[in-house]
């Protein structure tokens, strides 16, 4: 159903892959938008390995919301910083890709719970996370993506 990454060569392993998402804070996120075009944007995201997900929030409307409620299908691409090696100037990339479902989460308790681990991830401390979901959770909607497909790879860019 999902194509394996091209040059076998360039491959990374599963555990690689998970450990971009569970290291990197920002993603581009894709939807199937409107009149079939796609639609990407850059977001902040939190892994949860245990399962299986990933978890992002948003406003409750938008042309996100939107393409999300026509059509759950969604592909998340998060890389890395990459490294040159001495006396070269291309980068060695890693990346992940992921496919999967999104949808919309309403349980409050949830929304509280997961954005509150997706704030430690980028808030400095869990004082300030703690006013921030005091003072804005009610216009904040959860986003759930169940992985389906999760495939890397490691480039040399030249």
């Amino acid at each position: 159903m999902f194509r394996k990454v091209r040059k076998i060569k360039n491959e990374i392993t599963t555990e690689e892959a998970k450990e971009l998402l569970r290291n990197n804070k920002r993603a581009a996120f894709s939807v199937n938008g409107d009149n079939g075009y796609p639609y990407a944007i850059p977001i902040n995201f939190y892994y949860d390995e245990e399962e299986n997900k990933i978890y992002f929030h948003s406003a409750k409307k938008g042309h996100k919301i939107d393409s999300i409620k026509n059509n759950g299908k969604v592909c998340l691409t998060t890389w890395n910083d990459g490294y040159v090696d001495d006396g070269d100037w291309a980068y060695h990339v890693s990346s992940c890709v992921i496919f999967g479902k999104a949808r919309l989460i309403d349980d409050v308790r949830i929304t509280e719970e997961k954005v509150r681990k997706f704030a430690l991830k980028y808030y400095p401390s869990a004082e300030e996370v703690e006013e921030e979901i005091k003072m804005g959770i009610k216009g904040v909607q959860l986003v759930e993506i169940e992985i389906e497909h999760i495939s890397g790879k490691k480039v040399h860019e030249r």
